[in-house]
């Protein structure tokens, strides 16, 4: 037998997904971009820039590495703070996905 739901709730349900889908999209710049620095990427390349540009928009200033939440200072201070922030970032991004989804989800 057939399930057939409402219009209403098919496209909650892709809107939902949707949303989902962004903001695990812009935790994954996010993981990726302070990955890049922790591996000392080479910043030149098109595709490390692209991520790292990527992950600078997302981070909303927020999350940024050079004024984010928290500062380190010091040998290896950009490393700690891509880590630190971005991470938290990505976190953040992951948990309002997940709720995002849940209330318009039906």
């Amino acid at each position: 037998m057939k399930e057939t739901r409402p219009v209403a709730t098919k496209i909650r349900v892709r809107v939902a997904q949707l949303l989902w889908l962004v903001c695990a999209f812009a935790a994954l710049l996010l993981a990726v971009g302070a990955l890049l620095i922790a591996l000392d990427a080479n910043q030149k390349n098109d595709l490390v820039d692209f991520v790292l540009r990527g992950a600078d928009f997302v981070d909303l200033g927020v999350f940024s590495r050079q004024d984010g939440i928290k500062q380190f200072r010091g040998q290896g201070a950009e490393v700690k703070n891509a880590l630190f922030n971005w991470g938290l970032g990505a976190i953040a991004w992951l948990v309002v996905g997940r709720v995002l989804d849940r209330i318009v989800k039906p």
